[in-house]
């Protein structure tokens, strides 16, 4: 369809939109007039009518005119920069660099020609600096002094290459990947959690020579039933759920009176009689519990130097902490949905909200002692992991986004983008496209604060981990939104800044020593795959994806070196339930296939009669280890990744353990337990941590991920 309105080709092109994209098939598609509008609507740029557009264009077209400087300049280490500056015409301009560190630098005013421009009521020149290619890394300061007048704004310099932490040194690692809430042990409340994450790293390092466990997104979720069980549908992406936190392990609970911690523990009891013989996990009861057992903890109070740990924690942390603190009390006074909420109280800074922070201060004070104690725990798992002798450690998983009624979205709501939400085009396994219910950073408005939200969850997350994987790092490059009333397949890409984003990644990480994953599979255009391995951020390589053009499995000398390879990922059931088809029956029975049940089972018995050629041909499928011929395929299939020049191996602990129930299945919601599904073994009875430490299954996968001889099967 051809667009109508050429302004507004123009305005979106401005915005990042992109007017046409090229579908799954390979067709080049247009977009409609319609979703640019609505789109435009939700940066706050009315396009409605053609007057309308071309007003919004030409009051973009001055704003850079009005600005002194621009509000954010990213760079790369090692490449110098043009700044254009505007002051008032025939005013003196100086430009300089304020270092991160408090030292300072001069740039160099270099030839521009642009005429002088009226701009409201004043003529403005323009002038354009050469920034020196040899800055050290860091967030520094521009300052522009022009007569009486200074402006300043941000210049981020990042490492042009991160690349493997120095503790891999020239080795190859690998590690498990778990969905923590899964792996229940006998401490636990019902489901897994952040002391369970310290044990499973010490068992992994110790007993199976792992560098590293990748563990699901840890997000806060809601702040009180009905806990949403996706952690990729997270209320904030900054802060912790506080659903991992173990009671005991709190410092405070080992000085509790008797009588306290036996309320406790009859707290305890009482969940687990209700939850603990369940094949799923219950988040609404284990939070009830939970709460009702900190609670008693933190009204016990602290030592003197616990409440300096405390204080130091909620003064790094600042107003976006106790904002976050704020709305968990919100939210129990009014619901989920903020939009809902009297109208003086959707605005954080409101002279209302902070009478009801006041009114409500020992709830408040209680949700922000909750972040600090995650965060403690956290920390404690991650030095258990290094202690143990990992050289990585806890890897933290990234979410793309938040949902719309989010304390983020409440807390920054100028941030992100209104009346659209994120998703992803028709492809061939969602051919109607998908509509994810995420609010959208705006890119305008993250560059306008200089990405200092974007900067405060990346560092956070890196604080206590060794590792970050990103789902869909294609969203720092762009996102697919779609306006409020339309199919997804009325959507558009919207364009992120990605030299400022990844930038901000690399220089994060660097300064934490951590890897970093992108989860690239899925339609990823090949400049964003090359760019990223210029920039030492390791790709996603899953075994079952990897195809060559003509559609032949990769041979494993063609995986990349900078890449996670693995066999199989959460969005697909472990590998002996693939090989069983079991997804296939599952998909039969919730009606989500597009074709007959027996037509599917037919691809899949193709595809894994290629497996076993390749793996065959290869020697890596041997018949006598005296395991069964499931496990066999397993266990060649993890012997493959080991074939592969990839730097970064990862095993998935259902793999492990025999698993064969998926975490997740794509396009249901509750038709199927998504992320409730408790570790289990071949036979689908739920594990206990301690039953996976002397696991022979895992004692076999371990071999196999260490290039070992695989020992003898026992049964």
């Amino acid at each position: 369809m051809a667009h109508l309105n050429p302004t507004l080709v123009e305005l979106a092109d401005a915005f990042g939109i992109a007017t046409s994209f090229t579908d799954w098939k390979g067709r080049p598609t247009d977009i409609e007039d319609d979703t640019i509008v609505g789109i435009l609507a939700g940066m706050d740029v009315d396009a409605s009518t053609p007057e309308r557009a071309e007003a919004a264009l030409t009051e973009l077209q001055l704003r850079s005119w009005r600005r002194p400087l621009p509000p954010c300049v990213p760079v790369i280490e090692g490449d110098g920069t043009h700044v254009t500056v505007h002051v008032d015409a025939g005013a003196p301009a100086v430009l300089t660099v304020q270092l991160e560190d408090g030292g300072w630098r001069d740039t160099y005013q270099v030839d521009d020609w642009e005429p002088d421009r009226w701009v409201d009521d004043r003529l403005v020149g323009q002038a354009t600096f050469w920034i020196p290619a040899d800055l050290p890394t860091g967030y520094h300061r521009l300052r522009l002094e022009s007569d009486e007048k200074v402006a300043e704004s941000t210049l981020i310099v990042s490492p042009r290459f991160l690349g493997f932490p120095a503790g891999m040194g020239s080795r190859r690692v690998w590690g498990y990947s778990t969905q923590l809430y899964s792996v229940r042990s006998l401490e636990s409340w019902g489901m897994g959690d952040l002391a369970d994450l310290a044990d499973l790293a010490i068992w992994s390092t110790t007993q199976q020579q792992a560098s590293y466990v990748l563990t699901n997104p840890l997000h806060a979720a809601e702040p009180m039933p009905p806990i949403e069980p996706s952690p990729y549908l997270p209320s904030s992406r900054r802060y912790v759920s506080p659903l991992y936190i173990r009671p005991e392990s709190i410092a405070e609970y080992a000085t509790l009176p008797e009588k306290k911690r036996q309320q406790i523990q009859a707290i305890k009891d009482d969940l687990m009689a209700r939850v603990g013989e369940l094949d799923r996990i219950e988040r609404d009861p284990i939070w009830t519990a939970k709460m009702d057992a900190l609670r008693i903890v933190y009204d016990d109070g602290r030592s003197a130097a616990r409440q300096m740990s405390r204080d130091d924690f909620v003064a790094r942390e600042g107003r976006s902490l106790q904002h976050f603190a704020i709305w968990c009390v919100l939210v129990s006074l009014h619901g989920m949905n903020w939009r809902e909420w009297p109208e003086d109280l959707r605005d954080p800074e409101s002279p209302a909200v902070a009478a009801l922070a006041k009114e409500h201060a020992d709830d408040v004070a209680f949700n922000i002692w909750l972040q600090w104690v995650a965060d403690g725990q956290l920390s404690l798992a991650q030095n258990a992991a290094k202690d143990a002798g990992m050289c990585i450690g806890v890897m933290n998983d990234l979410a793309v986004g938040v949902s719309q009624d989010s304390a983020e979205v409440w807390m920054d709501r100028d941030v992100f983008a209104g009346g659209v939400s994120v998703g992803a085009p028709p492809d061939h396994f969602n051919q109607l496209g998908q509509d994810w219910g995420q609010s959208p950073w705006r890119p305008d408005r993250l560059e306008e604060l200089a990405y200092e939200p974007f900067r405060a969850m990346v560092a956070g997350i890196l604080r206590h981990s060794g590792g970050i994987r990103i789902d869909h790092i294609m969203g720092l490059f762009r996102l697919w939104w779609v306006p409020a009333g339309m199919q997804p397949t009325k959507g558009s890409y919207v364009r992120y800044a990605h030299e400022a984003m990844v930038g901000i990644v690399i220089l994060e990480a660097t300064r934490a020593g951590a890897l970093v994953v992108g989860e690239d599979l899925g339609t990823v255009e090949p400049w964003v795959r090359t760019y990223l391995r210029e920039r030492g951020v390791l790709g996603t390589s899953v075994a079952w994806f990897e195809r060559d053009s003509d559609g032949v499995l990769l041979p494993p000398e063609r995986y990349r070196e900078y890449c996670l390879a693995s066999v199989t990922t959460h969005d697909l059931p472990p590998t002996t339930g693939y090989l069983e088809g079991n997804h296939l029956r599952l998909q039969d029975r919730l009606g989500v296939l597009t074709e007959s049940l027996d037509h599917e089972m037919e691809g899949l018995r193709r595809e894994l009669a290629e497996w076993k050629e390749l793996l065959a041909s290869r020697g890596l499928l041997r018949a006598g280890e005296g395991v069964d011929e499931v496990e066999q395929m397993v266990l060649a299939m993890h012997r493959f990744l080991t074939r592969t020049p990839s730097r970064v191996l990862n095993a998935a602990l259902t793999d492990a353990v025999g698993d064969q129930r998926t975490q997740n299945q794509p396009g249901t919601i509750d038709e199927y337990p998504n992320w409730r599904v408790p570790l289990s073994g071949p036979d689908k009875r739920p594990l206990l941590l301690e039953e996976v430490f002397v696991n022979p299954r895992a004692a076999r996968l371990a071999a196999v991920m260490n290039g070992q001889d695989v020992p003898p099967a026992t049964h």
